[in-house]
């Protein structure tokens, strides 16, 4: 209750700054008498396209920290905590990165990282992860975190969501005034602004074109993984690590979904369109062979995890 209610007050106070923006410069006046003016259209879209990601970008660690419950590790109170803090601060040496915020919290098995500047980062890891996989395969998690950090992944991800953000303020809005003079053509009537053609147009079109973007974003997001993953075995000078954590990750009955998942009920099909992971079979058979182990030891090695191991895990 408390993210759901700090994510919409966050979302809340983001508009209201991008619409006071908008207005102070003018360019939320982009219809006029004379019809539309497309240089403030652009002006509007870029502002509500790219202000609402990067103001996203900026608050994502404090957001991360307050959401999540996470706690800095700023000296380590027992031998896992020091061994994770050493984890970070080796992965950041070989990536050529400043020192992470190491963190950590309660909750299932997991682990993110985030923030604005690659040098500033946070990465932080659950109880969950700890718990429930091996140290090899935790320092593989961790690495694959350190490397979405190393390549720039966060800023990559907002830049690609703030064009898209972009595209379809603009798009829908030009269409939408399109629709609504051909709807008008041959009215004479005076009208002090747009029909409700434009209105139910562009509605319509900032859903329509925001799935797009969407689907646009998760297949990029989808590239990030794969090369995070890349990165991670890369970093450890061998992939299996990778592997069996990737074939952890596997590790459910058939049919079970994650709790996010089966929320909006996407199992498949082209939900897949909308995930921002890929999946686990594919993030495996991509892994270059690095160290021990062939495509078929690692599909093999997949199987075998996924039908011994119960349990699911999100990176």
């Amino acid at each position: 209750m408390k993210r759901i209610a700090l994510f919409l007050l966050t979302n809340i106070a983001v508009v209201a700054v991008l619409g006071i923006t908008a207005s102070l410069l003018g360019v939320n006046r982009f219809l006029t008498s004379n019809g539309l003016n497309l240089g403030a259209l652009l002006g509007f879209a870029f502002i509500m396209g790219f202000g609402g990601a990067i103001i996203s970008l900026l608050m994502s660690k404090p957001m991360a920290k307050m959401s999540m419950g996470v706690r800095i590790i700023n000296q380590p109170s027992n031998a896992d905590e020091a061994w994770i803090v050493q984890t970070v601060h080796n992965f950041a040496l070989k990536a050529g990165i400043g020192m992470p915020e190491v963190g950590i919290y309660e909750g299932e098995p997991n682990a993110f990282a985030t923030g604005a500047f690659k040098n500033s980062a946070l990465v932080a890891v659950s109880t969950g992860l700890l718990q429930g996989m091996t140290r090899e395969e935790v320092e593989a998690v961790i690495g694959h975190e350190v490397a979405h950090v190393a390549n720039g992944d966060m800023v990559t991800m907002t830049l690609i969501q703030g064009v898209m953000n972009t595209f379809v303020v603009f798009l829908s809005r030009l269409i939408g005034y399109a629709v609504d003079s051909f709807l008008r053509k041959g009215d004479d009537r005076e009208s002090s602004g747009p029909g409700i053609g434009y209105y139910v147009s562009t509605i319509v079109l900032d859903i329509l074109l925001g799935f797009v973007a969407a689907i646009i974003v998760a297949w990029f997001s989808r590239q990030r993984e794969f090369r995070a993953d890349a990165g991670a075995a890369d970093m450890m000078g061998n992939s299996l690590p990778m592997q069996h954590a990737l074939a952890r990750l596997g590790g459910m009955h058939p049919g079970e979904m994650p709790k996010n998942m089966a929320a909006m009920g996407i199992a498949g099909g082209i939900g897949k369109l909308f995930s921002t992971h890929p999946p686990i079979e594919e993030r495996i058979a991509a892994l270059p062979p690095r160290g021990k182990g062939s495509l078929r030891h690692r599909y093999n090695l997949y199987l075998r995890f996924r039908t011994t191991i119960p349990t699911p895990v999100s990176i």
